[in-house]
């Protein structure tokens, strides 16, 4: 079992926090696991990337090399496009249909659809409307790694621990609140896919 993921999004979006979930859940099941991150301007609502290498057998590099990638999960559309070439020809790319204008060029949203929907293995939902439905617009991350959880190859009730791992500090109401997220982005992209 191997998978390289690409996480991509905007500062404060909650890309790290996606990432450290999963890292957590692989631990639990006895992977490996390397990550490299790049924040960039992330205090200021610019891009954030992370690569996640997560396998049964050691790892060497943190890197992901350009077309190996299994996995792009992206909190913003834009920068979803902005690692394709990372992507595998049967890899999938699972992202935010919101964007965030933080640039006066930013290309038009149809233009933006009109890329992703070149892609033939891609799940695109509205994770901010979802998250608002469960109760806070700070899930919306959560809602996406649910919509990934498919494509991870890693347990679900290990997914539900990590973020009950991750987020225990700021008491049950949240963890639940996280976990309810996890589980509705699971459901819709089995809806979709």
């Amino acid at each position: 079992m191997k998978k390289d993921i690409i996480l991509s999004g905007v500062g404060g979006q909650g890309i790290l926090s996606i990432a450290t979930v999963i890292g957590n859940a692989a631990l639990q099941e006895g992977l490996y696991m390397k990550q490299a991150e790049v924040h960039g301007m992330s205090q200021r609502g610019g891009d954030v990337q992370s690569n996640l290498r997560i396998s049964d057998r050691p790892i060497a590099s943190d890197l992901i090399p350009s077309g190996k990638c299994d996995l792009i999960i992206s909190l913003e559309p834009m920068e979803s496009l902005r690692y394709l070439t990372y992507l595998s020809s049967d890899g999938w790319l699972v992202t935010n249909e919101t964007p965030f204008v933080n640039i006066p060029n930013y290309p038009e949203l149809s233009t933006l659809r009109a890329e992703l929907d070149k892609l033939p293995h891609k799940i695109v939902l509205n994770v901010d409307e979802v998250a608002k439905e469960i109760g806070s617009i700070r899930v919306a991350n959560m809602v996406l790694l649910g919509a990934c959880t498919p494509f991870l190859g890693i347990d679900f009730a290990k997914m539900q621990t990590a973020v009950g791992d991750i987020f225990g500090r700021k008491g049950d109401a949240i963890v639940e609140m996280n976990q309810k997220a996890l589980a509705a982005g699971k459901e819709i992209a089995e809806k979709l896919m």
